[in-house]
């Protein structure tokens, strides 16, 4: 555990301590609030997430404001988007009095991140953020499907959505989350975070995942929409065949192999064997129009399977 010196204006564990009963600030499970008191830390998700003096980062949740400051030490910009009224209410004024000569460089959004369609500002570059364990995957979806300026994201997740987010075909956690993260970008692991980095200590792992853009979007004639019914039919039954699976999907059974045989997929696979760009081609060849207009509006994903 670091020990942050008076002259570092991040936060340490007194600081958080004494900032969150400044505030009369407990923090909730039902936010999924757990706060990091480890400077050390912070500056190593900063680093990690290859964050630049160009950038304007996009941080949700974030809290008594940890990340933030860290942020701020290098980025252009941060905007931060924060649910609770009374972190939103005080984190601005941590940021005058810890980092003076840049809190111009800050601005707070006070709103549910799943209902932000825009931001202040230039458009974000980076999304970096200690996501609240229990919406981590449908923000994550979100920001990236709203904000296509986002080119690098590294969010910490509970380990275990981690492994899910960067899990390849043919792997036991490869799911809806996969896929979908995959749609957007190049995703993998970046390391892990101990448990006693949080206020509270969390009772479950962390880990750090990195998405970066891709530079050309899945090549399909399908909407975004219209490929992700097929992901989220596929895996709502992963047991079952993808003939048996889509069959909701496509009408009939036989309407799902017809799909699924112009799609150059077997029949008898399971989703959990597909790459993106086969759901696209399977949507692509779905027996009835699309329901769903061409667009990308922003929407709520559903959370992990």
């Amino acid at each position: 555990m670091s020990n942050p010196s008076p002259s570092d204006p991040l936060l340490g564990p007194a600081d958080v301590r004494e900032l969150a009963g400044a505030l009369g600030v407990r923090p909730t499970k039902q936010r999924g609030q757990n706060f990091v008191i480890d400077a050390n830390t912070v500056r190593r998700i900063v680093r990690t997430a290859e964050v630049r003096p160009a950038d304007v980062v996009v941080e949700v949740g974030p809290g008594l404001g940890s990340l933030t400051l860290a942020l701020l030490e290098v980025a252009d910009r941060v905007t931060a988007v924060e649910i609770d009224d009374v972190l939103a209410a005080a984190l601005p004024a941590t940021v005058a009095a810890r980092m003076p000569e840049r809190a111009d460089r800050f601005t707070l959004v006070h709103s549910d991140a799943l209902r932000v369609t825009a931001l202040p500002g230039p458009a974000p570059t980076a999304l970096v953020a200690n996501l609240p364990y229990n919406v981590a995957v449908p923000v994550l979806l979100h920001m990236l499907d709203t904000f296509p300026s986002i080119e690098r994201t590294l969010v910490m997740v509970q380990s275990e959505v981690a492994d899910r987010l960067a899990a390849g075909p043919g792997s036991k956690v490869y799911g809806v989350p996969s896929v979908k993260a995959n749609w957007y970008a190049e995703v993998r692991r970046a390391g892990a975070i101990g448990r006693n980095v949080f206020w509270p200590a969390p009772n479950v792992d962390s880990g750090l995942v990195s998405l970066t853009r891709r530079t050309e979007p899945v090549r399909t004639t399908a909407a975004r929409a219209d490929v992700f019914a097929v992901v989220d039919a596929a895996f709502a039954q992963r047991r079952k065949t993808l003939r048996a699976a889509l069959a909701g999907w496509a009408g009939s059974a036989a309407n799902a192999e017809a799909a699924l045989v112009a799609a150059g997929v077997s029949p008898q696979a399971r989703g959990e064997s597909l790459t993106v760009e086969e759901f696209a081609r399977i949507a692509e060849n779905a027996p009835h129009a699309p329901q769903t207009p061409k667009d990308h509006a922003p929407h709520k994903e559903p959370g992990t399977p």
